[in-house]
């Protein structure tokens, strides 16, 4: 027998992989909806949905035969070249949530860099802003990707620990304050942009208060600056709407989607803006080879389909209701916070016996449903969309059975 068939699974990742992630001790082979299957033939319910990207539920039948029928005809064509379905694609997804154009990318962080090109390039041609001079407000605690760009404005330890130099042209203030976000409007007139998650998911789902975002908007009018909405884990049904922003009304200037655009199958992302914002990209000065690819245009299309005939940010809506209550009802010594919107949810487990977050979710993983912590003792709760009733209470026996074994 080879040494490689002497490993495990874990432990090949362990010796081949790098150590830049450190994942729940299961090995899944197989998915289908809410759940997903070890090599075992273990059944678990799945409450991350791989950090909101398969909304739809894993291998949608709709959405994998969209990606094997493309699959046969045509991939990628590169942008050197027009292809069959990207203007159709383009033409669906500007419509389906009302901009003018739309620049499609790969991954999420890919989006939030493109967004964050726009934006400056829109402030010197449009709001005239000297060269080299835009700034971009962001907010405390966000998580907008990984690149050496993007952890220029994270005030996460671990993700800019050793990174450095960082990226100047970023004005940093907290989170859920309207006060600060206005100062700092105020005291720079070269500002270009706002960005922020409407609601911050790696930060452990906080939720700012009733009408931050509407009152963030507006003082983005009144300044001339872009309101730029990262959604690409909170959008596309996942809070019970379909865009988080949509509770109160907000369009914003710059929205990003990814993730659950492709249902979970392959990367895309999408960034929509109107003509003002968008045509100050000029051939050549932004793109990329995968972006807009036929094989992507066919997926996303039909995952955003699937969005609205299925109902699924009603059904968020109804199930994020039901499960954060019966949280609220559980032991409260040990779960004393409970957030979200829709199905993105959080709760704050304090440390009991001397275990932590990450010893409830082995236990959770032990009863037959998979979750994660994250910063410490915050596990997110964001099973895919299509979860019945019948089967949230059944998740919901679990995490209770859990709570009392803990």
């Amino acid at each position: 027998m080879s040494t490689l068939q002497k490993l495990s699974p874990i432990d090949l990742e362990e010796k081949y992989g790098a150590h830049n992630y450190h994942p729940l001790p299961v090995v899944l082979e197989r998915g289908q909806g809410v759940y997903v299957w070890d090599t075992d033939g273990r059944r678990y319910y799945d409450f991350l949905s791989a950090y909101s990207a398969v909304n739809q539920g894993h291998c949608h039948p709709e959405i994998v035969e969209a990606l094997t029928v493309q699959a046969s005809k045509l991939t990628l064509t590169s942008r050197a070249f027009h292809n069959n379905l990207l203007g159709e694609y383009e033409a669906y997804i500007t419509s389906y949530f009302g901009y003018d154009k739309v620049l499609p990318m790969n991954t999420g962080v890919e989006a939030v860099e493109t967004a964050i090109k726009l934006c400056r390039k829109w402030a010197y041609e449009v709001k005239r802003v000297p060269g080299n001079s835009a700034r971009i407000i962001c907010c405390e605690g966000n998580f907008n990707g990984r690149t050496t760009g993007v952890i220029s404005f994270s005030t996460d330890p671990s993700a800019r620990e050793g990174f450095g130099p960082f990226m100047p042209g970023y004005v940093i203030i907290p989170y859920n304050d309207i006060q600060a976000l206005e100062q700092a409007l105020e005291s720079d007139k070269n500002i270009a942009g706002f960005m922020l998650e409407p609601i911050q998911g790696e930060a452990g789902v906080v939720v700012p208060d009733e009408g931050y975002l509407k009152q963030a908007k507006a003082l983005c009018e009144k300044h001339k600056v872009l309101f730029i909405g990262d959604e690409i884990q909170t959008g596309l049904a996942r809070t019970g709407k379909m865009l988080a922003c949509d509770y109160e009304a907000v369009r914003p200037d710059i929205l990003i989607l990814g993730k659950a655009l492709s249902g979970g199958t392959i990367p895309v992302s999408a960034v929509l803006c109107d003509d003002e914002i968008m045509l100050t990209i000029k051939p050549g000065q932004h793109g990329s080879t995968y972006g807009g690819n036929p094989l992507a245009c066919a997926v996303a299309m039909k995952a955003l389909d699937v969005l609205k005939k299925e109902n699924l940010s009603e059904n968020a809506y109804l199930l994020g209701n039901i499960l954060r209550e019966a949280l609220r009802n559980m032991d409260q010594d040990l779960i004393n916070l409970v957030r979200g919107k829709g199905l993105l949810n959080a709760i704050v487990v304090k440390p009991r016996n001397g275990k932590d977050a990450w010893d409830f979710c082995i236990e959770l993983m032990k009863n037959g449903l998979l979750a994660k912590p994250t910063h410490g003792d915050k596990i997110r709760f964001a099973p895919p969309l299509v979860l019945t009733e019948q089967q949230l209470h059944e998740c919901i026996a679990i995490i209770q059975k859990t709570v009392k074994e803990f």
